[in-house]
C-alpha cells in the first residue's frame, strides 16, 4: 500500500479491551466506513504470537479498505505482519534503531508530550508525531499532564511534521484540536466504546473537516 502521504484526519487506535465485548475487526471496519483514515493496533495483553495473528487479520481487512495499519510499540510485530508502520513512545525503541530495522519506506510515528520533545524530533527519522494527552486519558496508568489546546499549539510551533492530537478527544472537541494546529485527531474509546463506531468516526471526520474549512 502507498503510505507516502497518509491521511491522519481520524487516527483510530484500535484496542479490543475498549470494544465492550464486540469483535475488534467488526468495530474497526465500522469505524473505517464511517471515516477513520488510519488505524493503529494496540495490544497490551497476550503474547507476541497472538498479537501477530491478530495483526495479520487486521492487515487483510485494512488492505481491502485501502487504509494503512500502524502497530503500537512492537517493531517485531509490525514487520512480521506486514504492517505499514509502527508508532513508538519516548520509552520504547529509539526511532533511529526502528528506522534501521524497518527501512526508509516504513511509517514511523513518535509520541511527544512537550514542545522540547517535538523540537528534538526534527532531528529524528520519524514521519509524524502524536501529541498528548490533550484533554486527558484513561488509557495510561501514569498519564502525563494535560496539554489542552494551548499546549498543543506550542508543540505545533516546534515542528513541521504531521501532528496528531490524542487524549480524550471526541466529536465534541475535535475541532478545537485541529484549530490548535493538529493535522488529525486520534481516538480510542470515543470510537471503540461507542454504541455505533461508524457514527462516532463520522462525527470526528465531520468535525475535522469543519475546522479545516472554517
Amino acid at each position: 500500500m502507498e503510505t507516502t502521504d497518509p491521511d491522519y484526519s481520524v487516527y483510530l487506535v484500535a484496542d479490543r479491551s475498549c470494544c465492550r465485548g464486540r469483535d475488534l475487526l467488526d468495530v474497526v471496519e465500522e469505524a473505517v466506513r464511517g471515516g477513520a483514515s488510519l488505524v493503529q493496533l494496540r495490544e497490551k495483553e497476550g503474547g507476541a504470537r497472538d498479537f501477530v495473528q491478530l495483526a495479520r487479520r487486521m492487515r487483510r481487512l485494512l488492505r481491502s479498505l485501502e487504509v494503512p495499519l500502524i502497530i503500537n510499540d512492537r517493531v517485531d510485530v509490525a514487520l512480521a505482519c506486514g504492517a505499514d508502520g509502527v508508532h513508538v513512545g519516548q520509552e520504547d525503541m529509539d526511532t533511529r534503531d526502528v528506522r534501521l530495522l524497518t527501512g526508509p519506506d516504513f511509517l514511523v510515528g513518535l509520541t511527544v508530550h512537550t514542545p522540547e520533545l517535538a523540537r528534538e524530533a526534527g532531528n529524528l527519522p520519524v514521519d509524524y508525531l502524536g501529541a498528548g494527552p490533550v484533554f486527558g486519558t484513561a488509557s495510561k496508568s501514569d498519564p502525563k499532564p494535560r496539554l489542552e489546546a494551548q499546549g498543543l499549539a506550542r508543540i505545533r510551533e516546534q515542528t513541521v511534521l504531521p501532528l496528531v492530537g490524542i487524549g480524550s478527544i471526541s466529536g465534541d472537541n475535535a475541532a478545537e484540536v485541529i484549530r490548535a494546529g493538529a493535522d488529525g485527531v486520534a481516538a480510542i474509546s470515543a470510537i471503540c466504546s461507542a454504541q455505533s463506531p461508524f457514527e462516532a468516526a463520522r462525527k470526528l471526520r465531520e468535525a475535522v473537516r469543519s475546522a479545516r474549512s472554517g
